[in-house]
């Protein structure tokens, strides 16, 4: 299929894609996410702006039609529904515009008409309402309201970790196809990847040292951030060590939350990435280290972006654009739809008649 990216940020999303749709139309909001998109994908054309302005809207829309498109991914942002974000019901979901984006990429979908479109974003979409013809519904009723004898629909959400990315990320993805093909849920792993699979076999490293692998270089880290992650044991936060837990200057324990300063855990798939995975003062951070001794524990630092690459089922040995920062980087990451879960999900859009 000929592939048109909404919401693309860098690209992440359709990293795999490439036996299934060849995206030659991506629109993002972000200069810096627009360029990093040009450099990982160089054969899409970009369109930089926001998809709420008319003129970037009909751009799209004419470079799409010009190019053939018959397949639509979107992927927009996710932060007004993020359960890390401030909003929490649905009257305040409401108040976000960014929940709104998905509705611009419908009036996309209705004038290029593809043949196939996949939505995707944090699994809480799901839960949403909207309102819509004097109602409020959810997208997946929307969806089927306004696209009835148009497009089949499928909604499910899906945890990365079941698909083979050894990472719990829970996404929404939602696929309308034509009759003209078939979809059915990809099948899981029998067996989640673990931490310690995945990454283990990296070189330790400890805060602003590198090695000679490929983007396997470690965060430069205050001194005080090192003391208490090398007195948290892998799996715990440094706020249920009974000495050196974070402190204000006067010496008394800070008020945090206890997936913040943690190391996360070898036997399982990491916790969900997020974008702040530049600061061991995030969420679930901090490298799982190994025993030294004394109660001390290696790496007390954050994952490296080669770690954080493997954990999110991206291209480890990756080239990266120079004229990108590291955070960014980790940014676009932390925002992202592991790939493997998209071609997962992707790869069950099948043409009626063909198996393969």
């Amino acid at each position: 299929m000929i592939g048109l990216s909404l919401f693309a940020s860098a690209g992440i999303a359709e990293m795999n894609l490439r036996k299934i749709a060849k995206i030659v139309v991506a629109n993002e909001l972000l200069p810096i996410r627009c360029k990093i998109h040009e450099f990982w994908h160089p054969n899409a054309e970009m369109v930089c702006g926001s998809i709420t302005e008319d003129d970037v809207k009909q751009s799209i829309v004419k470079k799409s039609i010009e190019k053939g498109v018959d397949f639509i991914l979107a992927t927009p942002p996710c932060q007004g529904v993020s359960l890390i974000g401030k909003n929490k019901r649905n009257a305040q979901f409401l108040q976000d515009p960014r929940n709104f984006l998905i509705f611009h990429a419908l009036e996309v979908v209705d004038k290029i008409k593809p043949k196939v479109v996949v939505i995707e974003n944090v699994d809480r979409f799901a839960k949403m309402s909207f309102p819509y013809r004097g109602g409020m519904y959810s997208i997946e009723e929307i969806l089927k309201m306004k696209y009835k004898g148009v497009y089949n629909i499928d909604a499910h959400i899906y945890n990365a970790a079941d698909y083979g990315v050894p990472q719990a990320r829970k996404r929404l993805i939602i696929v309308l196809w034509k009759d003209e093909f078939t979809f059915s849920h990809p099948k899981p792993i029998a067996r989640h990847i673990t931490v310690e699979e995945a990454i283990g076999d990296l070189p330790s490293l400890e805060s602003g040292e590198s090695s000679p692998i490929k983007n396997h270089y470690a965060r430069v880290h205050t001194p005080e951030h090192i003391r208490l992650m090398r007195h948290t044991p892998t799996g715990q936060s440094a706020f249920q060590n009974k000495v050196y837990y974070p402190k204000k200057p006067d010496g008394t324990k800070i008020i945090g939350y206890p997936y913040t300063y943690k190391r996360i855990d070898w036997n399982k798939p990491a916790p969900t990435i997020t974008m702040r995975s530049d600061t061991v003062s995030s969420t679930h951070t901090v490298h799982p280290g190994r025993p030294l001794g004394r109660g001390l524990y290696s790496d007390a630092r954050v994952m490296t972006l080669r770690e954080l690459f493997i954990l999110s089922s991206i291209n480890p040995d990756i080239d990266l654009p120079e004229f990108a920062s590291e955070s960014q980087i980790r940014q676009v990451i932390g925002e992202a739809v592991p790939p493997l879960l998209m071609e997962s999900v992707c790869k069950k859009i099948k043409i009626k008649g063909k198996n393969k």
